[in-house]
């Protein structure tokens, strides 16, 4: 659980979380302090987690999500599921997350918000949603319909070769890079909790939309040179002729 200044919404999180699921010999809960300046931490740990491994300072999501990624690794963990500390999800449905990885029908699973009936939601947040994740889709070679969802479950492996290199958020990126990396990348429908305070990801419609789309471009920069450059070279040579 990736936490900045969670202190009020943490311990409900924290007690909805499972001890026991199918499949699992032992679970360990992990928060990852992300430089908070409140009582995050030692609420975390009066709560019952495992472990907390803290951050000096404010790193932002993505760099936080991938501490926690190698937080995990190095305990040894095969199944590695991620949520908010903010308690928007369903812990009921971390089953239906990892039940895909268990079965060995995926390496990568994705929780998809029920985001027509989502109240909170206005109605052009839920259209450029689905126009997102398309593209987003696209360029993974998969087809996600909630690319945005933090609940998520990914086996050892995918753990292993994916690496976050924006400040952002990992959300997009993971997805766009377990595409080209050929990762068996699937989504299962999950339910989500009354809404307990707004998003700090996204302050507004137009810097989300510009933080997005810049880290999808560097995405596809990135795992993709040769296609993005032969794409833009010749539109690049028509303008300077």
């Amino acid at each position: 659980i990736p936490c900045f200044n969670e202190q009020d919404y943490l311990p409900a999180t924290i007690n909805d979380l499972p001890r026991r699921l199918d499949g699992v010999d032992e679970i360990y809960w992990l928060v990852i302090n992300d430089g908070s300046l409140d009582n995050t931490a030692s609420i975390a740990i009066n709560a019952g987690v495992d472990g907390v491994v803290s951050h000096t300072h404010h790193l932002g999501l993505a760099r936080a999500f991938q501490t926690g990624l190698e937080a995990s690794l190095w305990l040894g963990a095969d199944i590695i599921v991620n949520t908010d500390a903010d308690n928007q999800y369903n812990a009921d449905d971390i089953q239906k997350l990892i039940d895909p990885i268990i079965n060995h029908n995926a390496d990568y699973v994705v929780g998809v918000r029920p985001i027509s009936d989502i109240e909170h939601f206005s109605p052009t947040k839920k259209k450029l949603q689905k126009i997102g994740s398309r593209i987003v889709s696209g360029l993974g070679k998969n087809t996600i319909e909630d690319t945005t969802s933090g609940f998520r479950a990914m086996n050892r492996k995918t753990a292993l070769r994916l690496n976050i290199f924006n400040d952002y958020t990992y959300t997009l990126e993971t997805l766009i890079q377990s595409g080209q990396l050929k990762l068996c990348t699937v989504s299962v429908p999950i339910r989500v909790n009354a809404k307990t305070r707004s998003s700090r990801l996204i302050s507004s419609t137009f810097d989300y939309l510009k933080r997005s789309s810049t880290t999808i471009i560097r995405s596809f920069l990135i795992y993709n040179p040769l296609k993005f450059f032969i794409t833009g070279g010749p539109i690049a040579m028509v303008f300077a002729l």
